[in-house]
């Protein structure tokens, strides 16, 4: 039996949701979607990747809420003044910390499909007294913003859990403005990796599944209209597997041929 690309949205988004009120009950991350499953991965995702001065100037719940593989604020290069849209934004860490480095004449969105986490992110953004944040609804497929209109985007082992990841790319290229660049940290695999190999290594909604291999994002990327592309693995997540930064700049329209990337539906026994 497989599992429809709905399904596995709703998977997603009921593992995010879980999250969200874990943390706002004071139980920690829960069984969310990047967190650590056991002592020893714990740091592999999440706050442990920030480090003691970032999560110093935090609320405690966005740092809890963090199920991220990366930190993609320290490699984004953010600059004063920007515009910058953080994809699947969770509890707000990391557009907290974006709005912070672009100050008040930038201005930093958040995006996610979680009521849950979307409530928690701007309660996070308040308490940190940060005014230039601005949480949407959406998925990461139909980003709800107009084209041209962001000079960054960053997102946190979110690309991953995207059944159409086609379509994100393609977005994140339609978003931006030219010379507009990415820094995002995700889960890739190693280019010797079957999508069946991936899955046998982790569930979807654990960010294993459904990750791209290196030569993949490399390929739609450059379909999307990116140059100057860098795929650097940065740590390791399960057997051939890797946290990883992708970096990318927006130079070109894209190709007129499809992005090499499958619409991908996990077996449900994976999940």
């Amino acid at each position: 039996m497989t599992t429809t690309e709905d399904d596995l949205r709703e998977q997603v988004r009921r593992r995010y949701a879980e999250s969200a009120r874990a943390v706002t009950g004071g139980t920690g991350c829960g069984s969310g979607s990047c967190c650590a499953d056991g002592e020893s991965d714990a740091s592999k995702f999440g706050e442990a990747l920030y480090d003691d001065e970032q999560r110093d100037h935090l609320p405690e719940a966005a740092s809890l809420a963090s199920l991220g593989c990366g930190n993609p604020t320290a490699v984004a290069e953010l600059r004063e003044g920007e515009t910058v849209l953080d994809l699947g934004s969770g509890g707000g860490i990391d557009v907290i910390l974006s709005a912070r480095r672009v100050g008040t004449s930038g201005l930093a969105y958040g995006l996610d499909m979680t009521d849950e986490m979307l409530a928690l992110a701007r309660a996070n953004a308040a308490e940190a007294g940060v005014s230039n944040a601005i949480f949407l609804k959406g998925v990461i497929e139909e980003i709800p913003l107009p084209a041209a209109s962001v000079d960054v985007i960053i997102s946190n082992c979110v690309i991953n859990l995207s059944v159409d990841k086609a379509a994100v790319l393609t977005e994140m290229a339609r978003v931006l403005r030219p010379g507009g660049r990415i820094g995002i940290s995700d889960v890739v695999a190693e280019d010797d990796l079957t999508p069946s190999q991936r899955a046998e290594r982790g569930a979807f909604t654990g960010c294993i599944a459904g990750a791209l291999s290196r030569g993949e994002y490399e390929a739609g990327l450059t379909v999307a209209g990116f140059d100057e592309i860098e795929v650097t693995f940065t740590h390791s997540v399960a057997d051939r597997m890797h946290g990883a930064i992708v970096k990318a700049v927006r130079t070109r329209e894209p190709e007129q041929r499809g992005l090499p990337i499958v619409r991908q539906a996990a077996s449900a026994g994976c999940c």
